[in-house]
């Protein structure tokens, strides 16, 4: 039945003009996306181009079938927009979802099909996945979010991109561990309670791997009696959505403040929160993947689709998402501004980001609208954008990705670089010495002003380690990877790791060989430290946590992905490293950025062979170093740094640059750890150096100038 009648009161539509299945209705508000609570009722707004009708359903929380059912009038839709207010809805009594009818046509991408229940695309809760590992069997239902969460006047970030250390971690993993010692094991509750930790190490920015809605029962199996999930959470099932089994109480209808209260306590201790974020595809996979929200309300606009109907695979995961449809590009937005404003998130990164520019028949583009209209969204202005800056299509931009002057990259070549030349690849010496000096031959040089800034050190993130591949410790514990527990008979993860056992496969009691593993991983940290660039590194790299070689445990929830917080008392002295070296990059801006040119005369930045008064340092060096040299403002004196590197198995004798006419080099770090100047935590501890310094094998040793 369908009566009409209305009266508008303010802003807000309080009467009804309708009724539908015993509920008044009306017209709603077509330009808020999603389901909004208002004073007396509930604002549902959803789109489809090529749908032919819509319905609401109703359910009652847990049940499978809806208690109530409510078509969309034809007056109720404008353009592609329906849009209703149901009024006298209690938001804590329903859970809600859609079904959508129209052509069936698959050859053409058009999927329609009026019995499938729908998950709305900007649902901002969904239900059905609170208990972690318990396979939602219902379907996906969305609930309303009342958002009474207050941030007080909390200021956003105002800290660069180049003053950032990095720490990506797994909010479940990173305290899931029994020795972890928190309360609430594996939840963002959890993770809270290890701020005091995080603050202790120095690390001011936090990547949080997925925490959108994902289904980590999606492709579950057994292999040798161990349940594997889809742990790491790349395959998201609601983009607007926190990830409800990360909580550690149920939170109906404010989903999503044990998350702000988690921002909120690591801003009131000064670490912004980084998001790493999946828009290249999603959890309904290829033609033979589920249809529960995308594929049901516009296939052939949300996915990039073969001209036979099937879908492109850039992601590696069955489909692909078609970014640069209008449609796409402006939920995408839509959805970033949601957590920037909602939840205050500092920065974004993205996964596959190459995917972002590609066009519908997946062909690269030259200037890809959705990255340009993020890079100058007035919101997003402040927020960091981080892109992995390759696809599983091929397609690989490390240092061409279409920037504009906004975006950063995760810096493959450092990774790679840097891994070969500390283990004693030789060859790798030039790439070696260009990524510390900050990748100038990639990202623009380093005299490149931007805002005030520079490209060459606000465009690359440098790693050593990420979630995908080695920790830092396996990284110097195996020739190979140990992928055998994901039951793929070891063929899954990179095959190209760059890493060194130091002279045992896995573990082992022999002392020189977990000495010499120490060492490489405190040359490892330092060389990370002392680049130009913003440094980032995985969680339990600084205490040694190991994943028992496996370099790609997307699927292992358990013992082998989880931090065991035990090696931290073990490897105590490691941490302590870490600490230090955080600090050090932190009292010497030298590193981070360019400074006014220095007093003593020193070049900005300049590489030198093992005598530093030669500059050009040979392809296949085995030593060498990378000066940094500003002018400190703040301090009225000169910052200088020197980083040399030897990856040679014997002692190098190297000279520093002469300092004699304006001050004296120090010893500040030594990563052999014999005799004096392991680190210096105060300048009195720190050894003046003469010209000369025996380097002893494998080993980082920085030095620090101090001018009259």
């Amino acid at each position: 039945m369908f009566n009409h009648k209305y009266t508008i009161d303010s802003h807000i539509m309080v009467n009804p003009m309708g009724e539908i299945s015993g509920y008044f209705v009306r017209p709603g508000m077509f330009d808020v996306n999603g389901a909004m609570a208002l004073p007396t009722g509930v604002n549902f707004t959803v789109h489809t181009r090529y749908g032919t009708s819509c319905e609401l359903l109703l359910f009652h929380r847990g049940e499978e079938e809806p208690y109530a059912v409510l078509p969309f009038p034809k007056a109720y839709r404008i353009g592609d927009v329906y849009s209703m207010i149901v009024f006298g809805l209690n938001i804590e009594e329903f859970e809600y979802a859609y079904r959508i009818d129209g052509p069936y046509d698959p050859e053409k991408g058009l999927l329609f099909d009026r019995k499938q229940v729908l998950l709305d695309p900007y649902a901002r809760a969904v239900a059905g996945q609170r208990i972690w590992g318990e396979k939602n069997e219902g379907g996906y239902r969305a609930r309303v979010v009342k958002d009474v969460f207050d941030w007080g006047d909390m200021p956003q970030s105002s800290r660069e991109m180049s003053d950032l250390v990095i720490y990506e971690l797994h909010v479940r993993g990173f305290t899931r561990h029994p020795s972890s010692g928190v309360t609430h094991k594996g939840t963002f509750a959890g993770l809270k309670e290890k701020i005091p930790y995080l603050k202790e190490l120095g690390i001011n920015a936090v990547e949080l791997m997925p925490i959108f809605e994902f289904d980590e029962t999606m492709n579950s199996r057994e292999v040798d009696g161990r349940r594997l999930l889809e742990y790491w959470g790349y395959n998201t099932v609601s983009f607007f959505a926190p990830n409800t089994s990360y909580t550690a109480a149920s939170e109906y209808n404010q989903e999503g403040t044990e998350l702000k209260e988690l921002i909120r306590e690591l801003h009131s201790n000064g670490i912004e929160v980084i998001l790493d974020v999946v828009f290249n595809h999603t959890a309904e996979g290829n033609e033979k993947g589920p249809t529960f929200c995308f594929k049901g309300f516009d296939n052939k606009i949300y996915y990039m689709l073969t001209p036979d109907g099937n879908y492109y695979n850039f992601s590696g995961c069955g489909n692909t998402l078609n970014c640069n449809h209008p449609i796409v590009r402006q939920m995408i937005l839509e959805c970033l501004r949601y957590w920037t404003v909602s939840y205050r998130v500092d920065g974004f990164r993205f996964d596959l980001a190459s995917i972002l520019g590609r066009n519908e028949d997946g062909s690269p583009m030259n200037n890809p609208p959705l990255l340009q209209v993020l890079a100058y969204d007035p919101i997003l202005s402040n927020v960091k954008l981080i892109a992995e800056a390759w696809d599983a299509g091929g397609m690989y931009q490390v240092g061409s990705f279409p920037a504009s002057k906004r975006w950063a990259e995760w810096n493959g070549r450092y990774r790679d670089a840097l891994r070969g030349f500390l283990k004693g690849e030789n060859w790798e010496a030039w790439d070696a010495a260009w990524s510390i000096s900050g990748s100038g031959d990639l990202y623009g040089g380093f005299y490149q002003e931007h805002n005030g800034n520079y490209a060459g050190y606000n465009s690359c993130v440098n790693f050593l380690t990420c979630h995908d591949g080695f920790t830092l410790y396996d990284l110097y514990s195996y020739n190979d990877k140990h992928n055998e527990n994901n039951g793929w008979n070891n063929t899954d993860g990179a095959n190209d790791n760059r890493s060194w056992n130091c002279g045992a496969e896995g573990e082992t009691d022999d002392p020189d060989v977990l000495k010499l593993r120490y060492r490489m991983i405190r040359n490892a940290c330092a060389v990370l430290m002392c680049s130009r660039g913003t440094p980032m590194f995985l969680a339990g790299d600084e205490f040694g946590n190991t994943q028992f070689g496996n370099n790609n445990s997307y699927c292992q929830d358990n013992i082998i992905s989880w931090l065991d917080w035990s090696l931290l008392n073990k490897n105590r002295e490691l941490f302590e490293f870490f600490k230090f070296m955080i600090d050090y990059r932190y009292r010497h801006p030298i590193i981070r950025k360019k400074l006014p040119n220095a007093v003593c005369g020193m070049d900005p930045i300049h590489t030198h062979n093992v005598n530093a008064e030669e500059t050009n340092i040979p392809r296949d060096a085995r030593t060498f170093a990378v000066s940094f040299a500003g002018y400190d403002r703040r301090k009225g004196k000169d910052d200088l740094v020197y980083v040399a590197i030897n990856s040679h198995w014997e002692d190098v004798t190297i000279t520093l640059p002469d300092l004699r006419r304006y001050g004296s080099w120090y010893l500040s770090v030594n990563t052999s750890g014999d005799g004096f100047g392991r680190y210096c935590y105060k300048e009195e501890e720190e050894v003046r150096i003469e010209r000369e310094f025996v380097m002893r094998p494998r080993s980082v040793a920085v030095f620090t100038g101090r001018t009259f």
